[in-house]
C-alpha cells in the first residue's frame, strides 16, 4: 500500500471540520495554508490533487455567533451559505500563494446518482486538473435535504475518488488512525497500521460517533474506504496535523492506517463495465475505428460509427460492436442515441452545426471504455 500511494498520480484528500476550523473556532488559515503548500508540492511532482473539505457550516456558525450546531435544516443551510464564502476565500488565497489555481465545486448526491450529471461533473473535474487547478469540493449544504445528503464528507470523498478514478484517497482527521477499540476508553487498544478495505471486522472496530462539529466518526471513514475500493482506490486515514503528512505519505512513509483496495484500479473499473447488465444501446463501428479502439487504446470517435442501435442517454453504458457483430468494448457514452445518430460518420468540426453545441469530441473517451 505504501508503494501504491507513492506511485499514486491522482489523489483525493479529504479533511474534516475539526481540523479545518480548529475545533469550531473558524477556518484555521494556518492549517489550510499548510495543506495547500503540501498539495502544491505534490502537484510539482506531477501528481493531480483534489481536495474535499468540510468546515462550511462550522465557519458559518462562527461568523453568525452560534456556539452549537443548529438542528433546524434552514439554519444549517444558512450557516453553510455564510461559511462557504470564508472557506473558498481561504483556499483560493493560500493556493495562489504557492502558484496554484483553485476552483470551488459544490455537489449533491443527486449530481452523482444521475448518470448524465455524473458525467458532467467528471468532465468538469478532469478539465480543471488538466489545467493544473486544484478543485476544492464540498457538499452543497445550502440546498440539500436529508433524503439527498451524502451524510458526511467521508462518503463524499470516496464518491469523488470513484468519480475521477483516483489512485488513492487520503482522509485527514483529528485521530492517528484506526484502533481495535476506542483508545480513550481502552488503553490496551491495538493500532491498525494496515488492513484490507471492506473487511467486516474493521466496521466492528470503528463503531462510535464523531465530534459535535462534523457528522463523520471513524465508522464513516471505514465505510468510505470500502466504497473507494470499489473503483480500485486505496485509502489512508491519518492525523491531519502530522508534519508534512501529505508529502511524507506520497513518499511512501507509513503514517496512519492504510486500507488496501483488494482490486487494482483498472481491473475494478473494467469489472464494473463488463458486469453492467443494463446496456442501453449499441454502436457499430468500422474496421478502422475497431483497430484504433482495440489495438491502439484510442477513444471512439463518432466518425467511425456506422450504425446506432437502441435508445440511450448521455452517461449510459453502451456496447461497441464491429461490422461482424462481435462486441469489441463497452463504455459510457458522451452523447445520447439521437445525437449519436446525427454525428455518426461526421468529424468533430461539424458537431456544433449539427447539434448546436459540442460536448466532447469523442463518443466514448478511452478512460470510460473497456475492451470486451
Amino acid at each position: 500500500m505504501r508503494a501504491a500511494l507513492k506511485d499514486a498520480r491522482r489523489i483525493v484528500v479529504k479533511v474534516g471540520s475539526s481540523l479545518v476550523t480548529n475545533e469550531g473556532r473558524g477556518v484555521d488559515a494556518e492549517a489550510v495554508g499548510n495543506w495547500c503548500r503540501q498539495m502544491a508540492v505534490l502537484a510539482g511532482q506531477g501528481r493531480e490533487v483534489v481536495m474535499v473539505s468540510s468546515g462550511a457550516i462550522a465557519e458559518g456558525m462562527k461568523r453568525l455567533g452560534w456556539t452549537t450546531r443548529p438542528k433546524e435544516v434552514h439554519k444549517q443551510q444558512a450557516a453553510a451559505a455564510v461559511g462557504q464564502m470564508g472557506l473558498a476565500q481561504i483556499y483560493e488565497s493560500k493556493l495562489r500563494e504557492h502558484g496554484m489555481g483553485s476552483a470551488q465545486v459544490l455537489l449533491t448526491h443527486a449530481d452523482l446518482a444521475d448518470r448524465e450529471r455524473y458525467l458532467n461533473a467528471r468532465s468538469t473535474l478532469l478539465t480543471l486538473l488538466s489545467h493544473k487547478v486544484i478543485p476544492v469540493i464540498n457538499e452543497n449544504d445550502t440546498v440539500v435535504v436529508d433524503e439527498i445528503k451524502f451524510g458526511d464528507n467521508d462518503t463524499l470523498g470516496a464518491l469523488v475518488a470513484n468519480l475521477v478514478d483516483a489512485d488513492a484517497l487520503v482522509i485527514l482527521t483529528d485521530q492517528r488512525g484506526l484502533y481495535s477499540a476506542d483508545p480513550r476508553k481502552e488503553p490496551d487498544a491495538r493500532f491498525v497500521g494496515e488492513a484490507r478495505a471492506g473487511d467486516p471486522e474493521l466496521e466492528r472496530m470503528a463503531g462510535g460517533a464523531g465530534s459535535s462539529l462534523g457528522r463523520g466518526g471513524m465508522l464513516t471513514k471505514i465505510l468510505a474506504a470500502k466504497r473507494a475500493a470499489r473503483s480500485g482506490a486505496s485509502t489512508v486515514i491519518a492525523y491531519g496535523r502530522e508534519v508534512d503528512v501529505l508529502i511524507r505519505l506520497a513518499s511512501g512513509e507509513a503514517i496512519g492506517t492504510a486500507l488496501i483496495a483488494p482490486t487494482q484500479k483498472l481491473a475494478a473499473r473494467k469489472q464494473w463495465m463488463v458486469d453492467h447488465l443494463q446496456l442501453r444501446g449499441t454502436v457499430v463501428i468500422d474496421d478502422g475505428a475497431a483497430r484504433k479502439v482495440r489495438d491502439e487504446g484510442k477513444s471512439l470517435l463518432p466518425i467511425g460509427v456506422t450504425e446506432v442501435q437502441g435508445e440511450f442517454h448521455r452517461g449510459d453504458v453502451i456496447a461497441v460492436r464491429g461490422l461482424n457483430g462481435a462486441e469489441l468494448a463497452r463504455g459510457l457514452s458522451n452523447y445520447g442515441s439521437s445525437e449519436a445518430r446525427l454525428i455518426a460518420r461526421k468529424p468533430s468540426g461539424e458537431f456544433e452545426k449539427l447539434l448546436g453545441y459540442t460536448a466532447e469530441s469523442e463518443l466514448i473517451h478511452r478512460d470510460n471504455l473497456v475492451l470486451a
